[in-house]
């Protein structure tokens, strides 16, 4: 049985959120026009707040953007 240290906790939850955002980014991409998160919800199955934080931390890094109000794209 493995064991995981405190540090393999935090990557691995580390390596979920990247992976979140990279299907959040995804699915904007193949999408083709601006979305808003529900939409993101349906097209990957995602927990909405899943979708939402991903969203949150994709704005931050400056990865997408709203032509819209409440609706995103890549840039």
């Amino acid at each position: 049985m493995k064991t995981f240290s405190g540090n393999d906790c935090c990557k691995q939850k580390n390596l979920t959120a990247m992976n979140t955002k990279e299907i959040v980014l995804e699915a904007m991409k193949k999408a083709g026009s601006p979305v808003n998160a529900g939409k993101i919800v349906e097209m990957t199955g995602l927990d909405r707040k899943e979708v939402d934080k991903a969203m949150n931390e994709l704005k931050a890094e400056g990865a997408i953007e709203s032509p819209k109000r409440c609706y995103w794209q890549p840039k």
